[in-house]
C-alpha cells in the first residue's frame, strides 16, 4: 500500500508512514463485518426487560362467577390476559442476546474494517495528541485542523485520561485505545484519527 501521510495538531504533513498490507489494504469482507455488528449490538442488549404472567399477578384466586347459568363465558380467574390487570401471555422475560463468534471472524472483520477507512481516505495518521491540561477547546481544534467529519473516532496507543476527558463532551466524537477497539465504532465514524503509535500497536496485534 502506498505511504500515508502523517500529520502534527496543527494540520501540516510531517511525514509518511507505510501501512501494512494485511490489516490496511486487503478487500473488505462485508458478511464478517455485519455478523460482528450484529454481535456488538446484540452484547450491548441488557435483557432485562420483564413481564408478570397470570400466575405473577396479584390477586384473581377466586372464580368470578360460577361455570354455568349466568349466560356469559365461562371465566376461572380475573387475572387471565384477557381482563384488566390480567397477566401478560408471552410477553418478554430476562433472557442473554448475546452469542460468540469465532476469533478468526472478529479478526478478519477487524482487519476489513481498517481497510475500508484507508481505502476510502478516511484514515488520518497523527503524530501525538499532546496536550498539557484537560481542553475541550483543543481537541476541537486539532479535529477541525484535520478536517475530520463531524462523527470522529480517536484511537490511543495506550489510555491517557487528559485526553478522555477533554474529548467526551464532544458531540459525535469519541476515543478508543487499541485494546478497546472495536469494528462497530470504526464503520460508524466519518474520520478514523489514529495516532502513529496506535498504528504500530495495531499491526503488531493483528499482523497474520
Amino acid at each position: 500500500m502506498p505511504n500515508v501521510a502523517v500529520f502534527n495538531m496543527t494540520g501540516e504533513k510531517v511525514s509518511e508512514i507505510a501501512l501494512n498490507d494485511d490489516i490496511f489494504a486487503i478487500e473488505p469482507h462485508k458478511s464478517a463485518m455485519h455478523l460482528v455488528v450484529v454481535n456488538y449490538l446484540a452484547n450491548q442488549r441488557q435483557g432485562t426487560q420483564s413481564t408478570l404472567t397470570r400466575a405473577e399477578v396479584s390477586g384473581g384466586g377466586k372464580k368470578p362467577w360460577r361455570q354455568k347459568g349466568t349466560g356469559r363465558a365461562r371465566q376461572g380467574s380475573t387475572r387471565s390476559p384477557q381482563w384488566y390487570h390480567g397477566g401478560i401471555s408471552h410477553g418478554p422475560k430476562p433472557r442473554e442476546y448475546g452469542f460468540s463468534i469465532n476469533k478468526k471472524v472478529r479478526r478478519l472483520a477487524m482487519k476489513s474494517a481498517l481497510s475500508a477507512k484507508a481505502q476510502g481516505d478516511e484514515l488520518v495518521v497523527l503524530d501525538a495528541l499532546t496536550l498539557s491540561e484537560i481542553k475541550t477547546k483543543e481537541v476541537v481544534r486539532v479535529l477541525a485542523a484535520l478536517k475530520a467529519g463531524k462523527k470522529a473516532l480517536i484511537v490511543l496507543p495506550e489510555k491517557d485520561d487528559v485526553v478522555l476527558r477533554s474529548a467526551r463532551n464532544i458531540a459525535g466524537v469519541k476515543t478508543a485505545t487499541v485494546n478497546t477497539l472495536n469494528v462497530y465504532d470504526i464503520l460508524n465514524c466519518d474520520t478514523l484519527v489514529v495516532l502513529q503509535d496506535a498504528v504500530a500497536k495495531i499491526e503488531e496485534v493483528y499482523a497474520s
